[in-house]
């Protein structure tokens, strides 16, 4: 009877997830959350802006993570991604010219980074797709890019630890406060390669992205004998504090780093330390299709739930191309989502039952973030159904006159007066992406911009979007516009394209941040002896190869007169210019042996050779297309389903805290509830951020007023300016060290017959199986 009862409800879940949403009925759903993202952000501008986040059942605002009107700053890339120019350009100037962060607060180093520095990243890169008027020199130059190097000024003094690894959290004015904790979570340490190495190849700098890196191989070199990490650890010893190892709350976003930082990054150590640490987890953590958690040093089972935090993995898995995992595990997830209407922070996978004090649902993304990369990898429309649920029930449940309630508990629905920013940041974002497919952000290599800084050309708007943890698109395009001080990290033109269409393809030839091997450097035996000779061999001497492909792409420019008009020479420094590309693209047999523009020979084993030629004088074998500056019908015409909802501006609004007592991080509201941010509430048992300063307080029913930004005292502006110089010269000369260790085991890597991106999906969802 069991197996009968069993085999009835498979075919029961059959029928109720097989069901085809038709393009119509697609279309609404796209509507609806287009309706959700507006009615929260309206409520946040009408009820809680300039604080951070709304609450929803109050109607009035309050401050979490840094009162630096957070869920402003988080919803920016959302208008965008929903085609709103209108009010995208509306905000960011907002932003640009209200926003201050020399404020004497404590803040978590992890939620700002993810949330204030990613934001501002992704809009900085948005910006002129948005109709902003960019400065010459962007994407290199820009007001929201000084922002978020601002920002990752004042949380750099974090990372000054013996280990690498950084505090917790920062005072935005004075660094590490006196007496901060030296414990933190294993994602607070790993989770900033992708903000922090943005920002280095955008503006020169590389100690951003070098300081990121220190602390991803401290963590690491910290593993357990087993490869498996603890979930808290003592920034000054690396000793574990924590060490129930999982792959969710308290280590979920180190995980998703390795995997994004070695992508954008074109970092393969870092997809090398991901695979070593799948294997770890497949081995001791996976229990038929759920992950566990179970100790670090053993790999006995400890816990044996299943977290909301934990969804994320699914949509890791499709990006490393292992879609049958990512599938079955999302079934489970889904079946839990069902359940309840939603997941609950914490799933007691033998009872089936939420786990007491962890049934709340703060509106999380992961289910659904997993959902949007599985669905772009498979274009299985039972992942469109499960979207709908989604969808049905947050509408349904945590719908409110003003915006969207945490649920407080799963079991009865009951609601929490707050709105977390990552709702409107993530939850709906990807919601959106999983049900508009002709989204812009989802172009695989079709259109991009040829873009001129200088002397220098770039590929900008060209697809392969990298989405941070808070969901803040970059645009890997654009990291090879700006020069760098020390090392040129850019990618030519040809294999910025490759990139977009294959990021599989470059690596046995562009080598991009100093990862070309000098011809004495001796290769460390991280391969197979009879791998590396092939290797040798296939230098040596390269023999024809019948049936190879070479990708050819025409490329359409048509220039614009940004800068011409002015009477200003196209090669002046910072001079910028921007050229429209159309990618048609066509396979001819190649020959195994190429020769670059010096003439020397190079191999093109594994690479798609894009033949895109310097257009100087005329010529590129790319073909110019003449079209209107203001790109007119056409960008109207393609932006069609991209309807503006536009946001008027109206009176100041009503913005009042009715609860009174000190303001502080977040994280230690969330002590009391169990819950944390991105980190759930194993942070939150560890960490008490201190309480900041109570000239910022509030008093009961008395609105805070948001002070004018104003300069900075003199003799402060010194000290701050000889203290992170001082710490930068300090990071930079522990880093040489570091940094040789590095590079060598990139060598090493690129010399191994199959580069770590083999199995990596690619943006058209399709897997390289070679």
């Amino acid at each position: 009877m069991k197996g009968i009862g069993l085999y009835l409800l498979q075919i029961c879940f059959f029928f109720s997830t097989s069901y085809s949403l038709t393009d119509k009925e697609i279309w609404k759903i796209r509507e609806e959350v287009r309706g959700m993202f507006y009615h929260a952000y309206d409520g946040y501008m009408k009820y809680a802006y300039p604080y951070d986040e709304l609450r929803p059942l109050s109607c009035d605002g309050h401050d979490t993570w840094g009162s630096y009107s957070l869920t402003l700053i988080d919803a920016l890339d959302t208008l965008a991604v929903m085609g709103n120019k209108t009010e995208f350009q509306r905000v960011a100037h907002l932003i640009t010219q209200k926003a201050n962060f020399d404020v004497d607060i404590n803040v978590s180093v992890f939620e700002t980074n993810i949330r204030i520095v990613g934001g501002l990243l992704s809009a900085h890169l948005m910006s002129r797709k948005m109709g902003v008027d960019v400065e010459q020199g962007w994407p290199c130059k820009g007001p929201l890019l000084t922002m978020a190097k601002d920002m990752a000024d004042r949380l750099l003094p974090a990372f000054d630890t013996p280990t690498g690894m950084p505090y917790g959290t920062v005072n935005l004015k004075d660094g590490v406060p006196e007496g901060e904790t030296t414990v933190t979570c294993t994602a607070g340490v790993g989770t900033y390669i992708v903000e922090f190495g943005t920002l280095s190849r955008l503006t020169g700098d590389p100690v951003y992205e070098e300081v990121a890196l220190r602390a991803l191989h401290a963590v690491w070199d910290h593993r357990s004998a087993i490869d498996l990490l603890g979930n808290h650890v003592d920034v000054s010893t690396g000793r574990w504090t924590a060490q129930d190892s999982g792959i969710g709350a308290g280590i979920d976003s180190y995980f998703e780093y390795l995997v994004k930082g070695a992508t954008l990054l074109q970092r393969p150590e870092l997809m090398a330390i991901f695979n070593q640490a799948r294997v770890a987890a497949d081995k001791h953590l996976r229990h038929e299709d759920w992950y566990l958690w179970a100790t670090m040093t053993k790999g006995h089972v400890t816990m044996a739930v299943f977290q909301s935090l934990e969804a994320y993995w699914p949509g890791v898995l499709a990006l490393v191309g292992d879609v049958n995992s990512a599938l079955k595990s999302v079934f489970n997830y889904h079946q839990v989502w069902k359940q309840f209407g939603f997941t609950p922070e914490f799933y007691n996978i033998p009872r089936a039952e939420a786990s007491a004090n962890r049934e709340g649902y703060p509106l999380r993304p992961e289910l659904v973030e997993s959902l949007m990369y599985l669905y772009r990898a498979t274009k299985d429309e039972t992942i469109l159904q499960m979207g709908a649920d989604l969808v049905a029930s947050i509408q349904h449940t945590a719908r409110t006159e003003c915006g969207y309630a945490t649920v407080k508990n799963v079991n009865d629905h009951t609601l929490e007066n707050r709105m977390e920013s990552f709702f409107l940041a993530e939850t709906t974002k990807y919601l959106y992406l999983l049900f508009d497919t002709e989204n812009w952000i989802h172009n695989t290599g079709e259109r991009g911009q040829v873009h001129r800084v200088g002397e220098r050309e770039c590929i900008v708007e060209g697809g392969g979007y990298i989405f941070n943890t808070e969901a803040h698109p970059i645009d890997p395009g654009a990291l090879a516009c700006c020069f760098t001080k020390e090392d040129d990290w850019s990618l030519s033109i040809t294999d910025q394209v490759a990139l977009i269409l294959d990021p599989a393809a470059p690596w046995k030839k562009h080598v991009g941040h100093k990862m070309k091997p000098p011809r004495n450097m001796k290769i460390e035996e991280e391969c197979s002896e009879k791998e590396q000779n092939k290797d040798l061999e296939k230098d040596e001497s390269q023999p024809e190869s019948k049936g190879e492909f070479e990708t050819v792409l025409t490329v359409k420019e048509s220039t614009s007169a940004e800068g011409i008009q002015d009477g200003k020479s196209p090669d002046a420094e910072d001079h910028s210019s921007t050229v429209e590309v159309e990618v048609n693209i066509e396979k001819i047999p190649v020959d195994k042996k190429a020769f670059n523009k010096e003439g020397t020979e190079e191999t093109a084993d594994d690479i798609m050779q894009i033949s895109v030629e310097s257009e100087k004088n005329g010529s590129h074998n790319v073909k110019v297309k003449e079209s209107d500056v203001s790109q007119g019908e056409d960008i109207k015409k393609r932006e069609l389903s991209q309807e503006e909802g536009i946001i008027e501006e109206t009176e100041k609004p009503k913005t009042i805290k009715k609860e009174g007592g000190p303001r502080f991080s977040s994280l230690s509201e969330t002590v009391e509830r169990g819950l944390g941010g991105n980190t759930s509430g194993m942070e939150a048992a560890e960490i008490t951020p201190s309480v900041s300063s109570s000239k910022y307080t509030t008093n009961s029913g008395t609105p805070r007023i948001v002070p004018e930004p104003t300069e900075p005292s003199l003799e402060h502006s010194i000290k701050k300016i000889f203290i992170l110089e001082d710490l930068k010269e300090r990071l930079i000369t522990d880093l040489n060290e570091y940094r040789n260790f590095t590079l060598s085991s990139s060598y090493s890597l690129l010399s191994c017959e199959h580069p770590p991106f083999i199995n990596m999906i690619n943006i058209k969802g399709q897997m390289f199986n070679p």
